[in-house]
C-alpha cells in the first residue's frame, strides 16, 4: 500500500471515529427531538451498526498494515480496546438492555479510542525514524 493511501485511511478513520464519538455523546440530548425532526433512521440502530462495521473494517485494515510495517503495538492495542467498547455498546443497546446514558458513554469512549488509534498509527507511519 502506498504511504499516501495509508495516511489517507488513517486520517479518514480518525475523522470518522471522532465524528462517531460526537454522535454518541450528543445522542442522549437529541433523543426527544429525533422523531419530530425525522432523524430516526439516521441516528438509529441501523446507523450504529453500519458505522461500527465500517469503523472496524477501516481500523483493522489500516492499523494491522501499520503494525506489520513498524511493529509498534500501542496503536493496535488502542484500536482493539475501542472496537471492544463499540461492539459491546452495540450488542447491549439501551433499548434492549439498559441505560441510554451508559450506552452513550461506552460508544463515545470507543469512538474516541478508535480515533486516537488512527492518530497514533499516523504518527508512527510518518515519524522521523521511519526508514520505509
Amino acid at each position: 500500500m502506498s504511504p499516501s493511501l495509508h495516511a489517507f485511511l488513517d486520517r479518514f478513520g480518525a475523522t470518522g471515529s471522532l465524528i462517531c464519538a460526537v454522535h454518541c455523546a450528543l445522542l442522549p440530548l437529541l433523543l426527544a427531538a429525533i422523531p419530530s425532526l425525522g432523524l430516526s433512521e439516521w441516528l438509529g440502530d441501523g446507523f450504529e451498526l453500519a458505522f461500527v462495521v465500517f469503523a472496524t473494517s477501516v481500523g483493522i485494515f489500516s492499523l494491522v498494515y501499520g503494525y506489520r510495517r513498524h511493529r509498534r503495538i500501542r496503536a493496535l492495542g488502542v484500536l482493539l480496546a475501542g472496537l471492544a467498547l463499540l461492539w459491546t455498546g452495540l450488542l447491549y443497546s439501551p433499548w434492549h438492555h439498559g441505560s441510554v446514558a451508559l450506552h452513550a458513554a461506552v460508544m463515545t469512549l470507543g469512538g474516541t479510542l478508535i480515533g486516537a488509534a488512527h492518530l497514533l498509527n499516523l504518527r508512527h507511519v510518518h515519524d522521523a525514524s521511519c526508514a520505509h
